[in-house]
């Protein structure tokens, strides 16, 4: 029997094999660019799972993919970018999966915002607006400064500007009005405080809070993710507070089965959301989670495709080893050549492992969100705290080597 995957996230594709052959299935990936996967597939036997190349922006192709798979039991959708067209083809294809109408309200953060402040979830609301200077006078009437403005349906930190003061909203508008965007643009208040993001997973409408992740977010007015760092070690009244909230958003944005990564503000006056993720955390997340807990919580997205309840929901909390990671970058855009320092990591405490984002010769134009990042560094420890701070220590010894930019 065949388990399916439309895409998925960039690391974890190999706890996901061992999750599929642990329920008796066989993983089938489909792809519309194999090189996404470079790292994990080198790890792989090469007959670990299938591969099916096909153009996955194309809904059709991707039905008549699904549908010559023998025995198909479940579809997994681990990305942002295709739940939509994940939803859609697993109800097509009468295989368990979400209701497509509480996916679209996910994938669109505008939304989201307006529900939570129409129930009380949240002291923001979302104010739609042209990508032109002239919208500024509404958003400082209706939202006031500071603000974000950001993609509806944006991912990896893309279209995000952070402005503070009347010109930077100008000059934000009018970089807007260049810009090619997924959703539409929106306005809404700029939070106060650390980020952070709830990692959880819900069955039948109750979510179990795993565990909170700490994010380390660039200086302005880049907004892109530097660091980050599993399982926060919250005071037990903190994290009880945090989990009846994130309960809370989850039911009443609809989202009801399976694994969300929600960032959140953590302001003087409690969490402010920052946006929904309905898939487990980007990055090395999943890897931290795995670690953290002992198991395999790719077990459980298994389990979710399947319509079957997960057994991570009856697990204990986090007995395993922290970990914190590092996203490098370069300085500057350019074409990667390679990196100095990987082969001293060795050297650091906390046993750090190097997993590359990008492959030399590749042309890195975007640096100021996560497009940019090169590779991560990753470190274990006790705490959340001391494993980032070996992180850090080991991220800072390694170097992206660019090439002499001669496109101008």
């Amino acid at each position: 029997m065949t388990i399916a995957a439309l895409e998925a996230l960039t690391f974890g594709l190999g706890r996901l094999v061992e999750a599929a052959d642990n329920a008796g299935h066989r993983l089938c990936l489909l792809t519309g660019n194999r090189a996404v996967y470079r790292h994990e597939l080198a790890r792989l036997r090469p007959d670990a799972l299938d591969i099916v190349d096909v153009d996955t922006g194309d809904t059709s192709a991707c039905a008549d993919a699904l549908a010559a798979l023998p025995g198909l039991k479940g579809l997994i959708n681990s990305t942002d970018t295709w739940s939509v067209p994940g939803a859609d083809l697993a109800a097509r294809l009468g295989l368990p999966g979400p209701d497509p109408e509480a996916v679209r309200l996910l994938r669109d953060k505008s939304r989201v915002r307006d529900l939570l402040h129409e129930r009380g979830l949240s002291r923001g609301p979302a104010l739609a607006i042209p990508a032109d200077p002239a919208a500024s006078g509404e958003v400082l009437r209706k939202i006031g400064l500071p603000a974000v403005l950001k993609d509806s349906a944006g991912t990896s930190s893309r279209n995000v500007w952070l402005v503070r003061d009347e010109k930077h909203l100008h000059t934000a508008l009018a970089e807007a009005a260049q810009r090619p965007f997924t959703g539409r643009l929106f306005a809404e208040p700029f939070f106060a405080g650390p980020v952070y993001s709830a990692e959880t997973l819900s069955w039948a409408g109750r979510t179990k809070l795993l565990g909170v992740l700490s994010r380390q977010m660039s200086a302005e007015p880049s907004v892109r993710e530097e660091a980050a760092a599993f399982p926060v070690a919250l005071p037990d009244p903190e994290l009880d507070l945090i989990g009846e909230w994130v309960g809370r958003v989850l039911e009443t944005a609809g989202h009801d089965a399976g694994f969300a990564h929600v960032e959140f503000v953590l302001t003087t006056d409690g969490p402010e959301l920052v946006e929904i993720n309905r898939r487990i955390g980007g990055a090395l997340v999943g890897e931290a989670l795995c670690r953290a807990l002992r198991t395999n919580v790719y077990d459980a997205m298994v389990a979710v495709a399947l319509g079957l309840r997960p057994a991570l929901l009856d697990a204990p909390r986090a007995t395993g080893p922290a970990t914190g990671f590092v996203l490098v970058y370069p300085e500057q855009p350019g074409t990667l050549t390679g990196w100095t320092g990987v082969d001293g990591l060795a050297a650091f405490p906390g046993s750090p492992e190097w997993y590359p984002t990008a492959a030399p010769g590749v042309r890195l134009e975007h640096v100021r969100d996560q497009r940019g990042c090169t590779g991560i560094v990753l470190a274990e420890a006790a705490t959340a705290e001391l494993a980032l701070h070996r992180a850090l220590s080991a991220a800072g010894s390694i170097r992206p080597v660019m090439a002499a930019d001669t496109s101008e």
